[in-house]
């Protein structure tokens, strides 16, 4: 399954803090060597403030309670630049902190920075020094406090290039506390910029999507309508291109999104498309199972796959998120996706056999005999399939769907209705022609 582990695809298309969450979960799945993953946090730590954490580390990797001189050093003047810029910020902090102060403040940013230079001495060194002091902060791991000093930075700030790089910042703050709501309107501010016309060159908006769809996954995998957004923001053209282009592995998350989101059908047909295209760039057992079922009609090699993307799911850090029921956990969407994927094939399979053996299907579905057959009962119960079962001869009887004749004659009657006004639009265009004439 290690073969499968998309981090180092993903984690480059991360801020740093954002991978710290990755390599907990494939630390907790022993996916790789625990020295392998130790060594992946120093160094990532080593280009952090996050120093007392990269000692406890160091202390976890080597079996000892000495560090290096250098992380003394270092956390020594992580200490003093915090101080430095807390005194640089203290101002504005403290008119920030000032409820009565604040609600001086108005919607128009030219009006509150001469005001806060007129009546306080605010001016451009402090509200920089704001920025600094909270990008610092979220250096440290001070998340929370990060997330507060970049709103009200944004707030005051006149620079498009630094509010935007304070809004990236936010998002990832609000990620890292698992705060999903204000985080999902963070990442919809962000596209919003994004997507404008005036955005930077066509090449860094390209990127900027590639990265917005990475961080998205925290959020659309965590939040209770994330699966249907995933969809939304993901298939469109200029996403999908972007992901066609630069990062064909998100596949894998759209693909997921669409097996456990029922309602996406008509979508889902264009989508198919995309992963028999992108097959030879990149594929895994999630993608190549719907290879499987939609494009191949491969049902053996689609029961093999369902086994592997079970796997898939359980090891992947956005899609085997645990849940505690009592005295076990369950992974939730990996029982979606089986559920689904089992329905997938079901439905393929009946499209193309009027009369299906149970044991055979039993077997598709990767069912025993009597699981398969109580999953079939209720299928159709619920779904008001056309099709019953033969308990004497053990099949699933499909019915013949015929269409209604009333239904037929009123599809035909609009079909008239438009090539009449077609036949008549080109007669009025040739008679005016030859009028003209």
């Amino acid at each position: 399954m290690a073969n499968y582990d998309l981090t180092p695809r993903i984690a480059p298309n991360l801020d740093r803090h954002l991978v710290f969450p990755l390599l907990e979960f494939l630390q907790e799945r022993q996916l790789h060597p625990d020295e392998q993953i130790l060594k992946a946090k120093i160094e990532l730590l080593n280009k952090t403030n996050m120093v007392d954490y990269a000692m406890d580390i160091h202390k976890s990797l080597y079996h000892t309670e000495d560090v290096p001189q250098d992380m003394i050093e270092r956390r020594a003047e992580v200490v003093a630049r915090l101080k430095s810029l807390e005194d640089a910020a203290a101002p504005l902090v403290g008119f920030l902190q000032n409820p009565n102060a604040v609600q001086e403040l108005r919607a128009d940013k030219h009006y509150n920075l001469q005001m806060l230079n007129d009546r306080y001495q605010i001016g451009p060194d402090q509200i920089e020094a704001l920025y600094q002091y909270a990008k610092f902060q979220f250096e440290c791991g001070n998340y929370s406090g990060a997330a507060d000093y970049l709103y009200q930075y944004r707030a005051l700030c006149t620079n498009s290039e630094r509010s935007l790089s304070a809004l990236w910042g936010k998002l990832a703050a609000e990620i890292l506390m698992q705060n999903w709501d204000i985080a999902l309107e963070e990442l919809n501010r962000l596209k919003e910029i994004i997507d404008s016309k005036s955005f930077s060159s066509p090449l860094n908006q390209v990127q900027s999507r590639i990265w917005l769809m990475h961080w998205s996954l925290f959020i659309f995998f965590n939040h209770d309508n994330g699966r249907t957004q995933i969809i939304d923001l993901f298939n469109q053209d200029k996403y999908l291109n972007a992901i066609q282009t630069s990062a064909p592995h998100l596949l894998r998350y759209l693909a997921t999104a669409f097996i456990v989101n029922k309602r996406r059908r008509p979508q889902f047909k264009e989508f198919i498309k995309v992963v028999q295209q992108e097959q030879y760039s990149y594929k895994d057992p999630i993608t190549e199972f719907l290879a499987c079922v939609y494009v191949n009609y491969d049902f053996d090699g689609a029961q093999k796959k369902m086994r592997e993307c079970e796997e898939v799911i359980l090891n992947d850090p956005f899609l085997g998120k645990r849940v505690e029921e009592g005295s076990f956990s369950t992974v939730p969407l990996r029982d979606e996706f089986l559920e689904n994927a089992r329905l997938f094939i079901f439905e393929t399979y009946c499209r193309i056999h009027q009369r299906i053996d149970m044991g055979v299907l039993a077997e598709k579905l990767n069912l025993n005999y009597e699981d398969a057959e109580r999953w079939i009962v209720n299928l159709i119960r619920n779904s008001k399939l056309d099709a019953k079962i033969d308990s004497k001869t053990g099949t699933v009887i499909m019915e013949p769907n015929y269409p209604n004749i009333h239904e037929q004659l009123i599809d035909h009657t609009k079909a008239l209705q438009g090539r009449t006004y077609k036949l008549v639009s080109q007669l009025l265009e040739h008679t005016q022609t030859q009028a003209a004439r």
